[in-house]
Formats: structure tokens, sequence, C-alpha cells
């Protein structure tokens, strides 16, 4: 029986049984089999030389974001609109079969915009390349779910696309719009499970039977295990499998200008939802500025001593890669810059007061003004004390000592 086979039955298991306290340990173990079986499927098949079938394209600017929808529902013409990229549009289905970069010049900073081949359902499994998109996805900032005012719930449609991707994407271990659990998982080689939890009122999703059943399942039997959250079964999974990658998503509705006022209002007003016209050329000015506050960029612009700020080309930081620290900003501009660093000086709203004086741990926020003053470069045998236990021209072995001449009487 193959993965695909087994990861079907074990489906068919979990639809069959009801949900209730006596078979919430059967589902955890239920689950954490068909965690594991998906990261068996997703793991690369080794073949002799030769070259892989995704389509990554280098990545360049300050950030990435990747369309992903079904067929047909403009993602190639809301490429083509907010780039200088032509991407091909037709009437029919799979017209882009390929990945498409475009650039978006937007707040100083460069922005790549990914036009991804439509996605069917079963694009976990692999049909239709849905693995090589989702695997182009994952190594974005933001994911643009592109679909079609048109069949969604506000129009009455009984189509389900926007559960349907978001069910294809979390197969493959991403996980929109959601925070890392916060679970402390240590494991250990003797003693057992050691189960606690800072939890007012304790874990209310799952018991401790569950959690030694999960953990059982990954053959995990002497670990600490903190539970900073109350969190449910599937966090838990997400937690020991450790290659979920939490991204941000935005739903984009297009199509919009053949729906009523009120259904737009409706679509509008759910979270991270943006509606749009690509016909007519709407609301891109919104999507824009929901695209630029969900990846959370920091600009940062330099200052040589004596010269005016350079608001041309900022340093761009963010939370998701490494921090906004002065630390990370010197790094992006030289690893060795961070060492070398003497003290900053900071313009802007990070700074109590305009100038201040700030080390490698102060945070920085956006359109700040950074001036790097460097230390001296000193020797370290100068920064030997005045009254020093070891000696400079001390050697190394007894042997090596010169004996001093006798006194003179």
């Amino acid at each position: 029986m193959g993965i695909l086979e087994k990861i079907k039955d074990i489906e068919l298991e979990m639809s069959r049984t009801q949900k209730n306290k006596a078979t919430e340990g059967h589902l955890g173990v239920l689950k954490s089999k068909l965690a594991k079986y998906r990261t068996m499927l997703l793991a690369p098949v080794k073949v002799g030389s030769g070259e892989g079938e995704g389509f990554e394209v280098s990545k360049y600017g300050h950030g990435r974001v990747a369309l992903i929808g079904f067929p047909s529902v403009g993602k190639s013409t809301l490429l083509s609109q907010l780039t200088s990229t032509e991407s091909e549009v037709a009437a029919y289905e799979f017209t882009t079969l390929t990945c498409i970069p475009g650039v978006i010049h937007y707040q100083n900073a460069k922005i790549q915009l990914l036009d991804l081949p439509g996605i069917i359902e079963g694009a976990s499994e692999g049909k239709g390349r849905g693995r090589q998109v989702i695997a182009v996805a994952k190594s974005s900032d933001l994911i643009l779910m592109i679909l079609d005012a048109t069949k969604s719930e506000a129009a009455n449609s009984q189509y389900a696309h926007k559960e349907i991707l978001t069910r294809e994407l979390e197969a493959v271990g991403l996980r929109l719009n959601q925070a890392p659990p916060r679970i402390y998982i240590k494991p250990k080689h003797q003693g057992g499970t050691q189960i606690n939890n800072t939890v007012a009122g304790g874990l209310t999703k799952m018991t401790e039977s569950t959690i030694l059943k999960v953990l059982a399942e990954y053959k995990i039997h002497h670990c600490e295990l903190l539970f900073r959250e109350d969190c449910t079964v599937d966090q838990l999974i997400d937690a020991l499998e450790g290659n979920r990658k939490y991204i941000r998503c935005l739903y984009v509705y297009n199509k919009v200008d053949v729906l009523t006022i009120e259904e737009v209002d409706s679509l509008s007003k759910r979270p991270d939802s943006v509606c749009i016209s690509c016909f007519l050329e709407l609301g891109y000015e919104p999507l824009l500025r929901r695209m630029w506050d969900s990846m959370g960029l920091v600009r940062v612009y330099t200052k040589k001593t004596g010269n005016k700020p350079d608001f041309v080309e900022p340093v761009v930081l963010a939370d998701h890669r490494g921090g906004c620290s002065v630390k990370q900003f010197c790094n992006q501009i030289s690893t060795a810059l961070a060492k070398q660093l003497k003290y900053a000086q900071v313009w802007g709203t990070s700074t109590k007061h305009m100038g201040q004086r700030v080390g490698v741990k102060h945070t920085l926020q956006d359109e700040d003004v950074v001036q790097i003053v460097k230390g001296d470069k000193s020797n370290p045998e100068d920064l030997a004390g005045r009254f020093s236990t070891t000696k400079r021209n001390d050697p190394a072995r007894i042997a090596d000592r010169v004996k001093k001449a006798k006194l003179k009487s």
C-alpha cells in the first residue's frame, strides 16, 4: 500500500469517528500518523544526477509575494498591471505554465511579485504541478490568494475555493495567518515525560492521556513539555514536526465589478480580505497598502558623517527575517561591521531625542536614519592592565626561562 492510499484510509477513518472525550486520544493518534505520512510524501525523491522539476526563480528586491489561486481568476492580469512585466493572458485555463516574476516599486522598496500557475484540488498530492507551486510559495514573505468574487459565498455560490486552497496549503505544512504555538519541548534520555503548563485554568482542549499518546506515536518517551498557551492537538503535532511555515496571507477577491454593492461590502469586511477589479483597475492602492502592512517591512536609511542621509536606497529589515535591531542592520551592510561598531546615532521615532547614541540591541522603526561610528582598531595586547598577573613576554614553559645573572658581591 502506497503513502497516498494510507493517507486516504486515515482520512476515511477520521471522518467516520465521532468527536467526543472518549475518542479524543484515538483522533490524536490518527492526526499524528497523517502528519507523518504527509511529511514523507513531501520528502524529495532521490534520483541520480539530473535537474529538478521545479521552477524556482532567484530572489530579488526587499520582499517576495506569491500569487496563488485557481486557473482563470486574474493572476496574470494583476501581475501585468502592477508591474512592468507582461504575462500571457487568454480566455482559457492554465495559460501560465511556469513562474513569471515581476517587481513592484512601492515606498522606496522593491517587492518581487510571482505569478504562479493555477492549482487545483489535490495539489498537495502532486496534481497539476501543485508541489512546485507550493514550494515557491513557502519561500515567500506574503501570499496573495486570488479568488473569483462571483464564486464566493457572498454571491450565493456553491464553490468553496477559499476553503479548498487553504486545505491544500495546510496539507503541505503552510499555516496561514497563524502564530507558532508556544510549546517548549526538551528531549531527555531518561526520567519519563513531564508535562507542565502556565495556562490559567489548565489545558482545556486536550487531556494528558492524549498528549502521551501523541508523543508515543513520535517515539518520544522521555521529555520535558511546557505549554505556555492553551493549544490543540494539531498545534502539538506542528510543534513536534518542526517543519511548519507560518506566513501571512491576504484574500484578494477579483471581478467585484459584477457584484452588487451589498455583496462587495460584505466581502470587504471579512478579515484579511481585499476587493479589486482587474477589468476596471479598481482597488490597487488599498491592495498595495495592505501588502505593505502585512509584510511588516522596516526601511532604515544610512547617513555618513558630515553628509546628508541617503533617502534613495534604504536598508530593509523585518521581524520575521532576523529582527530590526542595529546589529541586524549592520549585518545587512557587512558581517564585520557589528564587531567594529562603537555606537550608532539614530534619528527617528525609535529614539527619545534626535541623534541619540544607541547600541547593537536598539530596535529600529520605519524610516529611521542611522549613522555608524566605528571604534579605534587597537591591539589586544595593549588592553592588558597595568597590574596584570600575566606578563606579555613571559615564556610558555619553565624550561625556556632565561636565568638571571648572579649578583656581584
